[in-house]
Parts: C-alpha cells; sequence; structure tokens
C-alpha cells in the first residue's frame, strides 16, 4: 500500500507556550498545491528562504498536541529540528532513492553519488 502520513521523532522537540515539550509528530507527502501556493504568498517572495516554513507548516498534521501547527509554531522550532525535518520532507517527497550513477571518466568505475536536496536542505 502507498504510504502518505509518516510518523516522526523531533531530536530536540518544540517547546509550547505552556511549557510542553513536543516531539512526536506525523508529516504527509506533499501535494503538487503544497509546493505551489506557498510560491504566493507574499513572505515567501520576500525571503525565498521562507519557504520552507510554510511548507512544513501544510505537511505537517500533528506535533504532540498542538492543536494547529501554523507558521508561527515552524518558526519557533530549534534549528536541529528544522534540519531534521527538511530532510524528512525531501526523503519522503522524493520518487527514487535518491542517488545518481555515475562512471569514473578515467577508471571506468561505476558508482552511485547523493543528489542535492531541492531547497538546500
Amino acid at each position: 500500500m502507498f504510504q502518505t502520513e509518516f510518523e516522526f521523532t523531533l531530536p530536540c522537540g518544540y517547546l509550547g507556550e505552556d511549557g510542553t515539550l513536543h516531539r512526536q509528530g506525523i508529516m504527509r507527502r506533499a501535494t503538487a498545491a503544497d509546493e505551489i501556493v506557498p510560491l504566493r504568498d507574499p513572505r515567501v517572495q520576500k525571503n525565498p528562504a521562507y519557504l520552507v516554513i510554510i511548507l512544513l507548516s501544510r505537511v505537517i498534521t500533528r506535533l504532540g498536541s498542538v492543536e494547529y501547527i501554523n507558521p508561527n509554531v515552524i518558526e519557533n522550532l530549534y534549528a536541529t529540528d528544522l534540519a531534521y525535518l527538511q530532510d524528512l520532507y525531501n526523503e519522503i517527497n522524493q520518487i527514487d532513492n535518491g542517488h545518481l550513477p555515475v562512471t569514473c571518466p578515467q577508471c571506468s568505475h561505476t558508482f552511485e553519488v547523493e543528489k542535492p536536496a531541492l531547497g538546500g536542505s
């Protein structure tokens, strides 16, 4: 069966306003709209790096007991957790294994190298 939701555990966790640390969550696969709609957002147009904030706020469906995942929640994650979520997003939304076959021009040995992630994570 095609998996559309993925559980995760944040390395550090999101510290809620009430002092609760939220580490367990669920991220769903992105849709085309998830990647296109944020491009119209003025925050992204002003600062393209903000795209990841909006993208993650759209595809994270649960984070502990936080009722509503919005850009403010993602903005307040620790950098370690943001990097973790970017990697997870790239991993679950790629079609292949993330590697490219290459051949050494000198010895003709074939091996694989990791593809660079979209969005610069």
